[in-house]
Order: C-alpha cells, then structure tokens, then sequence
C-alpha cells in the first residue's frame, strides 16, 4: 500500500506539473498574443499591409532575427546582419485573429520565393514568420500546411517558420513610408514587380479598393485616371508649369514624363515630345465620340493620363497630350529625397 501510494503521488505529481506547464504556456500566450512578427521582403510594403485594419492596433518597420544590437538600415540592406527586414504587429486579438493577419501576410508576399521577394535579393528580404509562442507556431505550421496541400503553387512553400529572438525599430525615416514618400514608395511597389506578381499568385489580391482610391485621389483625380475625364484646358496645374523635374503617375508614383521633353503646345494642357521610356506608357486605340484618337496609359497602374497625336515638334512627331490631374510633379531638386535619384541624368 505504501509501495501504491508512494506511485500514485509521484503520478499526481506529474500530471500537477504538467497542467502547470500548461497553464503557464496559456498564460504567456495570452499576454504574447497581441503581437505578430512577420518577414516578408520590403518593410515598407509589409508594414502598409498591415494598416488600416480594424483590431491591428500598429504596424511598425524593423530588423528581426539577426545577432547585432540596434543595427542600421545600411548594415541590414548591404547583407552584413542576419536580420530579416520585418515589420512587428500590435493587435487586438478580440477584434482580429492571429490566423487573420496570417493570411493578409501569405497574400502580400510570394511564399515560393527561397532568395528574396521580387526585385529585392538576399537573405535579409526573405520571408519569416517569427512565432512567439506555441499557440503562434501551431497556427503558423498549419497555415502553411494548408498552403502547400492547396496545389496553388507547382513551387515549394519556401516561407520558414521561426521562433521570435528579437526586434528593432528601424530608423524613423522608414516608419510610415507609404504615407510620408507616397510617391516613390508607389513607384517602388510597382516597379519592384511587387504588384504584378501578387495579382499573378493571389486572384483575389487588390491593390486598392475603388473606396480607399477615391479617398487617397481628388475628385477630379479620379475622374481622369479611373474613368477617363479630361480637364478643363489652360485651367489646370501643370499646363504652364516650367520647372525643372519629372511627372509621374499620380495614382502609383511610376515616373512618366521629364521636364526636359515638355513644351507650349498651346493647348493648355501639359504636352511632351516622349515620355522617360516606352515601357512607362501603354498606347490603346480610343474611337469615343466618333472620333479615332490614341489613348495614352501608364504601364503600371493603368491611369488614363492623356492621348497621343501626330502633329508634335519632336523626331518623331508626336505630341503626348496629358492631364494634369493624371500627374504629381517631382521638383528636380526633391528627386533624391524622395526616391528619384536614378532620373537625374535627364537633367546633366
């Protein structure tokens, strides 16, 4: 009996403890679950996913994984570090589930991508997800269970699965890029292949919903590039503008025409020999209004910008007639700022 007694309190014992560890492990993920840490190439794409959904309470941009303390961008970007471009995500776990933000990460990267995302190379833009307790790593296993067993992708899912060592705040200046440089982060974006692929892997990926574009764009902004409107002639913000600079796509930031190719059509609206490259622009026949026109689209966000005809001064002869509002100006001496440095040859 003593013998029994003695196997039954040592069993007790055992089961006491590990309902401890497990109340502890319950404990610890409800106090660390409020947080996500998710690498997914860009941090400044990955931390603009993030914002604006209702339970993500703040999405900050950062450097996770590697062993240097506080290390800086140019440390991380030049390979140098082991840290992975990250971007850390408080949430609301009554508002959002872990499994959520999982989703929203899987569908704004390419999970088949073992060397970088897009145009970024390297092991600091690979993906990670950065679990930080078993509850995060349980969901994170199955997510990516189910991704591979899907047959959506003829690739290996390449995303790894990692437990959470660190995380620091990158410099200010990358907090919040996509609002503080819309711009050149737009320009980034798309010319980085980043949309075009997405749109290619995710068939419900949308870049930004009719709502959020029409709150982003003026009124008048969004008539011409979304639907086609043409702006009043000699009544419009560019049309006698003679700085120096580029004019890119208002709605995506892809650099389009240069200062250096503008000229008084006497029109009243913006008018250009050629744009930057060929590649920025997109030419589609136009017969509205019973007349046969050329309608002229960028490349990228496909905005309608302007129309092209035959009777300009230039080589070639045409005439690139645009709108304003399809337009942001870029002052020659912001280029550099705001992410246009490689534009300024057109101006030595």
């Amino acid at each position: 009996m003593i013998e029994g007694d003695a196997k039954m309190n040592e069993q007790n014992k055992t089961t006491l403890s590990n309902q401890n560890t497990q109340n502890k492990v319950q404990v610890e993920d409800k106090v660390q679950g409020d947080i996500a840490t998710f690498a997914g190439g860009c941090f400044w794409c990955m931390e603009a996913a993030f914002q604006d959904i209702p339970g993500v309470l703040d999405a900050v941009s950062g450097y996770s994984g590697g062993e240097k303390e506080n290390p800086s961008y140019s440390e991380v970007s030049a390979g140098k570090t082991k840290h992975y471009e990250a971007v850390q995500i408080k949430f609301d776990p009554q508002k959002i589930t872990y499994n959520e933000l999982l989703d929203i990460f899987w569908k704004s990267i390419d999970p088949t991508d073992s060397e970088g995302q897009f145009a970024d190379r390297g092991n600091q833009y690979k993906t990670a997800i950065m679990y930080h307790n078993d509850a995060q790593r349980i969901f994170a296993e199955s997510s990516k269970k189910q991704l591979e067993e899907s047959g959506q992708f003829d690739k290996p899912i390449a995303t790894k699965i990692l437990p959470y060592k660190n995380f620091f705040e990158a410099e200010e200046y990358h907090q919040d890029y996509f609002l503080k440089r819309t711009a050149s982060y737009q320009a980034y974006k798309y010319g980085s292949g980043r949309v075009t692929k997405l749109k290619e892997l995710w068939a419900d990926y949308k870049e930004e919903t009719e709502e959020e574009l029409k709150n982003r764009l003026s009124t008048l902004q969004f008539k011409v590039t979304q639907q086609g409107a043409t702006e009043p002639a000699f009544n419009n913000e560019y049309w006698d503008n003679k700085a120096e600079g580029i004019y890119v796509d208002v709605v995506t930031g892809e650099p389009l025409f240069s200062s250096t190719d503008k000229y008084d059509s006497g029109t009243g609206w913006p008018s250009f020999t050629k744009p930057i490259n060929e590649e920025a622009i997109v030419e589609v026949p136009d017969n509205s209004f019973f007349v046969k026109r050329t309608e002229v689209k960028s490349s990228q966000g496909n905005s309608h910008l302007g129309h092209v005809f035959d009777d300009g001064p230039g080589e070639t002869g045409e005439r690139f007639c645009m709108n304003s509002a399809s337009l942001k100006f870029i002052p020659k001496e912001e280029m550099k700022k705001q992410g246009y440095e490689e534009y300024l040859y057109l101006f030595e």
